[in-house]
């Protein structure tokens, strides 16, 4: 199929920013050797480029200093506050090089988008979109050679917005730091995807009811996922899945996606935002349901529903999405009260279109007809 996704550029104003980044050099980058014999069997989250994205945030001054420095250790004062306040917030997006060479993101404006959301509750300052974008195209190009063109591998991508201020006290910081890592990673499931199977914490809640942080895309909600995510594990669980904290009764999301069900009428239900994150790849999904032709559903789902629908078979498919593994089919739900097998406990037909379908589109395999994917370089 031929692809659209090259008419789909960055605003040319973009360039005019990024130019202002300063690049300072990494004089002892990784040899080429090296790096290729990493590329060639990259790890999700383990190796990092030569170079990293940066801008300084003042109360008095606003975002100054952008820059491409070396990748490095960060020198903290003790008493710098995010150590103590927990005032940061994260992005993860991936980098995808195309069959001409070209490098694309994927609807990278939305996370830029949902930045500035996690910003305004953590009362950091908001990155506008552009340097956003600006700090992504900056590093991206920088460290161009590093991003891997292996079968389904991409570059991670991952600004992060922390309070630099040396300060004890209970306000928001006055020196913010916004920076952007970058790290080659290959296929989530290097030998294949795999059904895997989910434990529903009927003790731990991830991030509290509406008006919370759940919303968020801030370190803390992960840090409380890890408990109940290593209790899950300890039972031979592969993922956690988490309730609402009001009830305990309806589905939340996991440690890191969210979820979906497909029901017996081919409509796809998914719980409704307010104390969950608004995932990027949960909302293309979708997207591209509906293009199918599919009800898609946002509501909320009581966890007796799902564990009734799939003994009954009015739920026919379950499973999980996010950046670092796109489309997950779930083939096993259990909790202390119960333990179901999700339709024949492989991976559901439509589970695996919307994945292969999502998939191709990033890579520039398929017809971008959204608009979605932007390139970088």
């Amino acid at each position: 199929m031929t692809t659209m996704s090259h008419q789909h550029t960055l605003p040319a104003e973009l360039d005019d920013l990024v130019a202002r980044y300063e690049v300072r050099r990494n004089e002892a980058p990784k040899p080429a050797q090296e790096r290729a014999a990493l590329l060639a069997a990259p790890k999700f989250g383990t190796v990092f480029t030569d170079h990293m994205a940066r801008v300084t945030w003042r109360a008095a001054d606003g975002w100054t200093d952008r820059r491409v420095e070396p990748y490095g250790p960060l020198q903290l004062d003790p008493a710098t506050a995010v150590l103590h306040y927990a005032q940061e917030i994260f992005e993860g997006m991936k980098a995808y090089k195309h069959a001409d060479g070209s490098v694309w993101g994927f609807r990278p404006e939305q996370n830029a988008q949902r930045y500035a959301r996690s910003a305004h509750r953590l009362a950091l300052p908001a990155l506008p979109e552009e340097d956003f974008l600006a700090s992504l195209v900056a590093l991206v190009r920088t460290d161009l050679d590093w991003v891997p063109d292996g079968e389904d591998s991409s570059l991670y991508l991952r600004p992060f917005m922390f309070a630099s201020e040396a300060f004890l006290g209970v306000r928001a910081a006055n020196v913010v730091e916004h920076l952007v890592i970058a790290s080659p990673v290959g296929p989530y499931f290097a030998s294949g995807v795999k059904p895997v199977s989910i434990y529903l914490s009927d003790t731990y809640h991830r991030a509290g009811a509406p008006g919370g942080t759940g919303d968020a895309k801030f370190g803390g909600n992960y840090a409380a996922s890890l408990l109940p995510q290593q209790e899950a594990q300890a039972k031979g669980f592969d993922q956690v899945c988490f309730l609402d904290s009001a009830t305990s009764t309806y589905l939340e999301e996991l440690g890191g996606m969210n979820v979906f069900l497909v029901m017996e009428d081919g409509s796809l239900h998914t719980p409704q935002l307010g104390s969950i994150l608004e995932g990027i790849t949960r909302r293309s999904v979708l997207q591209l349901a509906a293009d199918r032709g599919h009800e898609v559903v946002e509501r909320r789902i009581p966890a007796a529903e799902l564990v009734d629908g799939l003994a009954s078979g009015q739920v026919k498919e379950f499973f999980a999405c996010g950046t670092a593994a796109v489309v997950t089919p779930i083939g096993r739900f259990a909790s202390s009260d119960f333990d179901v097998t999700v339709g024949d406990g492989g991976s559901g037909e439509l589970t695996m279109a919307l994945r292969t379908e999502l998939t191709d589109i990033q890579y520039g395999r398929a017809e971008d007809r959204h608009g979605w994917m932007r390139r970088l370089a």
